[in-house]
Formats: structure tokens, sequence, C-alpha cells
């Protein structure tokens, strides 16, 4: 007899059709047998050993988070409700051109430090592994929901060629053509950008051409955090587009969002562009987050020549009188690369997180707020807070446009992305509330999408994009990671105010057919592992 029937479930079934009734039963790990509308026929109900009723929820796949940053989280928080409480079963990281694999024990140092904002110092993780693989067969000890890895291009840079401000020489290209390759090999699904972060900005076009083109031979995909989403923001997306056009690799474009006020009412413009390069035959797809606050570090705004060379010339930058006014200058009166060529408007920056306990004072406060009730300028405190707290800070920045996320969202070749970040005491709401906010928020109050098509953005597009045969649907043969919710109440519990609370209306959560959450629980089950690229 089968493990489990889920009894009487409106099936939303992540293709877009519309919901159906049905008993679903579970048996080792799969979907292996649907039975429609088995009450009102008549016809002989399944039977299993564990039976649930689903009256009144809706069963879809489990949702695949396509931007996390849960690189460590995964390993030293078995519990991971952040995300198992949203109905996550999937989530893809390595994101932004910055992780821990590939490395030496030179680059781990420097990695750890640089991204210690968005995964904290790690100093609680053993960091037994170097490569892809490895840190790939670390995920299959067991974790709390399912991961997948892209290759992390600035980490890659900095292993091959260092911090540097300078082209490649061609034996470090060929370094980091077999360090891509080796990870493609081992399992990643792609490769991943951060193009304003050190020290993967530094790569010219030329540069990431050629390493997409081993990610292609490989059948992954390029996922960059592009070269601004502030006054260069639609060019740098032309620019992905032409360079894996060139390249002929398949592009996801990174929280694809239009921010800060010269963006105003311009989403329509990026669809057009992308609308123009999915009809000439390009592969495009792209992730957002439903809220308008972006989320980083503090140090990633400064300008990148301030950057070069990684945490410790920041530092020394930082700490020299006559370098730190240049920063200032390039910030407030030119606006950085780091800033997304926009001059800094302090108003719109809150810090998040410190990574000291001793500088909470600043969390929850725009840098302009604490400087008033400091008498000191913006900068002065900014500048003295990535002192004190070794670059850590993390930060909301309020700079998004409600119509322009409302209009992306709606595009055909969008899925979802938290792109959480789970460190500091108040981080971003969409680390815990990204996926019940669509469905609560955006389907439910506002009707920006129907049910059906939410669920597909947020199941089978990505399970898609991700070239996995058995996911992302609900089908007879396809793995039992699975999510049910109630339509009338699912709704993120997170706020910004207090970010950390739980959604509501999502009771249970099955990862390989084993529940993660139970009756709103989360259960002591850690049933994920990696989710390696599947072989042309």
């Amino acid at each position: 007899m089968e493990e489990l029937v889920i009894r009487d479930a409106d099936v939303v079934d992540g293709s877009g059709a519309d919901a159906y009734r049905a008993d679903v039963v579970v048996d080792g790990g799969r979907i292996v047998s649907i039975v429609k509308e088995a009450a009102a026929a008549g016809c002989q109900r399944p039977e299993a050993r564990r039976e649930l009723d689903a009256e009144g929820l809706v069963l879809s796949p489990g949702f695949i988070d396509m931007h996390a940053h849960s690189d460590l989280a995964l390993l030293r928080d078995p519990d991971h409700s952040a995300k198992a409480a949203q109905g996550v079963t999937l989530e893809v990281i390595g994101q932004d051109g910055l992780s821990y694999a590939p490395v030496d024990d030179r680059t781990l140092g420097e990695v750890r430090r640089a991204i210690a904002g968005w995964n904290g110092p790690g100093d609680d993780v053993d960091f037994d592994w170097r490569s892809v693989g490895e840190y790939l067969d670390r995920l299959d000890r067991g974790i709390a929901v399912n991961a997948a890895y892209l290759i992390p291009q600035g980490t890659v840079r900095a292993l091959a060629v260092g911090w540097d401000d300078r082209e490649a020489t061609e034996a470090e290209l060929e370094h980091m053509r077999r360090l891509v390759a080796e990870g493609m090999e081992q399992g990643a699904v792609g490769m991943s950008s951060g193009l304003t972060y050190t020290p993967g900005m530094y790569a010219k076009d030329a540069e990431l051409t050629e390493l997409c083109r081993v990610v292609a031979s490989y059948g992954g995909y390029y996922c960059p955090h592009h070269r601004s989403y502030g006054a260069g923001a639609l060019q740098a997306y032309e620019e992905m587009v032409e360079l894996t056009r060139e390249a002929d690799c398949p592009l996801h474009l990174a929280h694809a969002t239009m921010n800060f006020g010269v963006n105003k009412g311009k989403a329509p413009e990026l669809l057009t562009l992308l609308d123009g390069a999915l009809a000439a035959g390009a592969d495009i797809t792209l992730d957002t987050y439903p809220y308008t606050p972006g989320c980083t570090t503090l140090v990633a705004l400064l300008p990148s020549w301030a950057s070069e060379g990684g945490p410790d010339q920041i530092m020394k930058r930082l700490a020299d009188d006559d370098t730190a006014e240049r920063i200032r200058h390039h910030m407030e009166e030119i606006g950085s690369d780091g800033s997304h060529g926009v001059p800094m408007e302090w108003e719109t920056i809150e810090i998040s997180g410190t990574g000291d306990p001793a500088l909470a004072e600043y969390v929850g406060r725009t840098v302009l707020e604490s400087a008033r009730l400091r008498g000191e300028t913006p900068w002065t405190v900014a500048r003295q807070l990535l002192l004190a707290d070794r670059l850590a800070p993390t930060i909301l920045q309020h700079v998004g446009h409600e119509e322009n996320v409302r209009a992306i969202m709606r595009h055909r070749v969008h899925t979802g992305g938290s792109d959480g970040i789970l460190q500091g005491a108040k981080p971003h709401p969409r680390a815990y509330g990204t996926f019940p906010h669509y469905l609560g928020h955006y389907v439910r109050e506002l009707g920006v999408l129907p049910l059906e098509e939410c669920v597909a953005h947020l199941t089978s597009r990505p399970a898609a994009r991700l070239r996995l045969p058995d996911r992302g649907l609900v089908r007879e043969g396809y793995r039992a990671d699975l999510a049910l919710f109630d339509p009338a109440t699912v709704a993120a519990g997170s706020t910004y105010e207090n970010p950390r609370v739980l959604p509501t209306g999502i009771p249970h959560v099955l990862v390989d057919g084993r529940f993660v959450m139970e009756d709103g629980r989360r259960t002591d089950v850690l049933a994920g592992r990696s989710v390696r690229r599947v072989p042309r």
C-alpha cells in the first residue's frame, strides 16, 4: 500500500490550467497517481497508509526560489523555516557572482569577508569543501529544502585573477574557462555574475562571453546581476541580451527591477526590449520579488575603484581621509557605479543589520536619520559604520516603484525569486514572505495575476529554466515536492517592522514526499538535497 493519499485537494498543477479536484497519491518520493473528481464520480477512492484531508486547500508544486542567498543558512540552520514555511521546496543559490565554491584557502577567506553581510561570517560553519562538487556533496548530507547551484563568476575571477581592476591574461582566462567547466561537470546549473560587485564587475563583456560559451556548452544558463539598475538600467539589460546572444547562452535576469527615480514608469520599455529579443529567438527568463525596496550591503554602494583589491584595501581607503573624501564625492555628487550611477539619496538607505551587535542603534534607521541624531553628515555616519563593522552592514534601499513591480510580474517569462538575505536584525521581509505575498497580496487582494497563472510563475517556469524533467508540475511520476495552502488566508506574516514572522495559510509542505511542514509547524525532516544539472 502506498504511503500517502492527499484527499479532495483543489489541484493547481503548475501548468497554468484551471484547478481541478483530485485525490493525489504519493509513494517513494513521487506522485504515483492522480484520481480526478474521485468523490463526485463515485469511483473507488485510492487508499494509503496515511490520509490527509485537503478539503479547502490548494495543492500545487512546491515553489522554486530562483534567487536565494541561503548558501550558508542551509548548512547552519537545519530548521530553515524562513523558506520551508513559504512552500519553497527548491532554492537556487550561488547568486550575484559571489559564493563559496570553487575556492582555495586564500579566496575562501576573501569571499567570506566580502559577503559577510549576505551570509554572516561563517564562523559556525565547517568549510570542508573547496570545489563545486564538494559543496554539493555537503548539501547532500541533508538540508531542509532542495538547492541548485550557480557558479559565481566573481569568485572564479578572484581565484584566477584576484581582486584587481584589470583584464585577464589569456592564461587567466583559460583558468576561468576550466573552473567554469569543472563546476558545470560537477552539477552546477549555470553561472551567476554580480556586475556591480567586485571583483566580478571588472570583467569586460568579451571575458563574460567566453565564460558563457562554456556554460552553454553544458546546457546551463547565465544569471547576471547586471551593471546598473539605476541610471543605465535599460542599457545594462540590453548589454546582457546582446552578450548572451553572442555566446548562444540562455539568459535569466536576476531580480529584474527598474529602480530609482530615473526609472519610474519605465518597466514597459524593459518589457519591449525583452519582447523583441524573444521574438528574434532569444531564450530569456527573469525573476523578481514582489516588493519595492531593494536589499544589499552598504559597502556595495562604493565606487568600484574604492573596492579594488578586496576587503582589506577597502578598509585602508576608508580609513584615509583624503581617499574617503574622493569616495564621498563620487557617491554624493557624481553617482558611483556601485550605487547604479545615481547620486546618493541617504534618506533611502536604511540599515537593516550589522555584524557587531554593539552597533544595533543604527538598525531600522536611515543613514540620514542617524546623521541628524548624531549631528554629523550622512557620509561620516556611513564611513564610520563601515569601518566599525568591518564592511558587514546590510541595507534596505527604498528606491522601487509599484507600477514597475506589477508590470514585470505579469510578463510571460517571469518567475519568482526572493533575493532574501537572512542576516541582520531587520532583514528585508521578502526573505520570509515572497511567495505567500505573491499569492495573498497580488493574487487574492489585487488580482494582478490569476491564481493558476501565478503558481505557474513560481513552479513550472523556473523548473523549465533549470531543465528539471520531473519537477514543477503535479503530474504522475513527478517528484512529490508539494505545497498545500489556503487561497482564502495565505499571506506573508513578515513586515518591515517585524520581518522574521512566518506566513499564514500554508499548513503543509512536502519535500521528496516527506512533510517538512505539517499543520503549520516545521518537522525535523531534512529531505532536501542538491539538485544537479541534468546532462544534455
